[in-house]
């Protein structure tokens, strides 16, 4: 390929054809208390620096935005019906799943393919690991079932 003036551009290796459906993921939402990591949560012992820390944090509420697509509405509904079945016996890792729904399947004119949006609502928390001086290190989401 050749840009104006001349030039030639650097092109891709070619690449097979996509494998499954695509799938479009976003973070839609993510809701908290009051702002800040005021709560304090325990310690824990860092075995690699040999250092007590301190975690702080709150619970939060992330939705995700799982938009799946597909030649036909049947094949969106199959997709659905598996993406609900792993959830209900692993769901995101860390995660607790509180909410999963989906919307009507409308055909994406951009894309040529079938469109279903998804909403997965997940709770956890959201919290800042501190040295013994005060200092926040890390911030991490977390499921409420391992702090």
């Amino acid at each position: 390929m050749r840009l104006p003036g001349g030039a030639a551009a650097a092109t891709e290796p070619a690449r097979g054809p996509p494998v499954g459906r695509p799938a479009a993921v976003s973070l839609r939402a993510c809701q908290g208390g009051p702002g800040g990591f005021r709560d304090y949560l325990g310690e824990r012992y860092d075995e690699s620096n040999g250092r007590w820390q301190e975690l702080y944090g709150r619970r939060v509420t992330l939705t995700f935005g799982l938009d799946l697509y597909g030649e036909s509405a049947g094949e969106l509904q199959t997709a659905y019906d598996r993406m609900a079945e792993a959830f209900q016996w692993e769901g995101p890792a860390g995660l607790a799943l509180r909410e999963l729904s989906c919307g009507e399947t409308e055909f994406d004119r951009a894309a040529g393919l079938y469109r279903r949006a998804v909403t997965a609502v997940c709770q956890g928390y959201l919290y800042a690991v501190a040295d013994e001086g005060g200092t926040f290190l890390d911030f991490v989401v977390r499921g409420e079932g391992h702090l």
